[in-house]
């Protein structure tokens, strides 16, 4: 668990700027600029030390929540016919059961024009 003690900022404060920091192309001085715009002041090495620190932390944290994948996937394609009517059929299949159709992906059925 990421801890913020003793930090002179809020934690919510720290964590969107780590966010908009990783997730965009914000340089330090940037988001010190946004920071400014939003009413708090926070020097540029202030931001560099909060990514520093927290990324690594938020990286392990989002390692544990993260389901393991089991290893290939291919996704299998054709046309069927439903109601008289041909239709693309989608759907996804693991290597490890080709019969099964994995549930992270629902099966998509296309009308064929």
């Amino acid at each position: 668990m990421l801890s913020f003690k003793w930090r002179h900022f809020e934690k919510e404060i720290i964590l969107l700027n780590v966010r908009w920091y990783l997730a965009y192309p914000l340089s330090y001085r940037n988001l010190e600029e946004i920071a400014e715009e939003r009413g708090y002041h926070v020097d540029h090495s202030t931001l560099n030390r909060w990514v520093i620190t927290s990324a690594p932390k938020l990286e392990k944290e989002f390692h544990k929540k993260k389901r393991p994948v089991c290893g290939r996937w291919r996704m299998d394609e054709t046309y069927i016919k439903v109601k008289g009517e041909w239709t693309y059929f989608y759907r996804a299949v693991d290597n490890i059961a080709p019969q099964r159709v994995k549930t992270d992906f629902s099966t998509i059925l296309i009308p064929y024009s």
